[in-house]
């Protein structure tokens, strides 16, 4: 009977990591027969717990929803984790879900065990989170989209460009990437048949979910690399080529992916591809490295970055 009920544990477990399963891969996992697990699943099913199956070479279950929320199976670091998010999301970008955050976060203090409660604390009173500045998304929004990736349903709403343009779309959603300012969402643009990264707080709802699609490689090999790439080469006005005296490992310590590209040259020295709509903000990001380095173009940046050295310096003469 223990080893019935840690194997149902067990089973509920591997239905919240992964919504479907087939009948042959699941045995497989539970290291059981097709007959044992059939009649696992009949006792979930006697708990509560609404199990959809589907019969043939290729049936599967899946744990649909219902009345009784399955217990949540974590260990001891997944806990943790879950404990810190919510007090995270307490006054993180996404809107909407502070006061459940705080509510979910009380539940889960009432059963941790008091190794895990110090832990929490710990973290807790050394981590003092920044206000940020980027756009908020509400939590609807990230629910449905992350179902329809999970899912693999094909997803429409509207969207409206950084100039203002108003379009209606129709795409594969396949990630949802968070670069600590902003939400965006990796999918493949059905009707121009090509990749496209979404800021999410720019989608309209509402969100409506169609069929479902067969699930396609990332492009570039890596959602979040190709987001970082996208983000940092949008429709910009000045592309800038700064030569930075530093190899390109040390740079990369300073300049995340979606900051712009680095080549290496030779001497120890690199070239940093960036793109910006603001040269005050192109001349703060290479101030803020703390490298010495050359702009290579445009020339704009460079005039722009003498200038503001000039005020600079005129500052600091006041002083004197």
């Amino acid at each position: 009977m223990l080893e019935t009920s840690a194997r149902l544990l067990r089973l509920l477990s591997l239905f919240q990591a992964q919504r479907y399963w087939t009948g042959a891969l699941l045995a497989e996992r539970l290291e059981v027969t097709p007959r044992t697990l059939r009649r696992d699943v009949d006792r979930l099913r006697s708990l509560g717990y609404p199990v959809n199956s589907t019969s043939g070479t290729a049936g599967g279950y899946q744990l649909g929803a219902g009345a009784t929320l399955p217990p949540l199976l974590l260990d001891d670091d997944e806990a943790v984790a879950v404990a810190v998010g919510l007090r995270t999301a307490a006054s993180g970008t996404v809107e909407g879900i502070e006061e459940a955050s705080v509510r979910a976060l009380a539940k889960l203090q009432r059963v941790l065990p008091e190794r895990l409660r110090r832990r929490v604390t710990a973290l807790d009173a050394f981590i003092l989170p920044l206000a940020s500045p980027g756009p908020r998304v509400h939590a609807d929004t990230l629910s449905i989209i992350a179902g329809a990736c999970r899912d693999l349903q094909k997803l429409s709403f509207g969207y409206h460009s950084r100039e203002g343009a108003e379009t209606e779309r129709e795409v594969e959603p396949h990630r949802l990437v968070h670069t600590g300012r902003r939400w965006y969402l990796a999918a493949f643009d059905v009707g121009r048949n090509n990749w496209r990264t979404f800021r999410v707080d720019r989608i309209e709802p509402p969100l409506v979910t169609g069929q479902r699609f067969t699930a396609r490689q990332p492009p570039e090999g890596d959602f979040a690399a190709y987001v970082s790439r996208s983000v940092a080469y949008g429709p910009d006005t000045y592309e800038a080529k700064v030569i930075l005296h530093a190899s390109v490992e040390q740079a990369a310590e300073r300049i995340p992916p979606s900051a712009g590209k680095l080549e290496a040259l030779d001497g120890g020295r690199c070239l940093l591809h960036a793109r910006s709509s603001s040269l005050d903000a192109l001349t703060v990001h290479l101030a803020w490295l703390g490298l010495e380095f050359e702009v290579r173009e445009p020339a704009e940046l460079a005039h722009h970055i003498g200038a503001v050295a000039a005020r600079l310096n005129r500052a600091c003469g006041m002083l004197g």
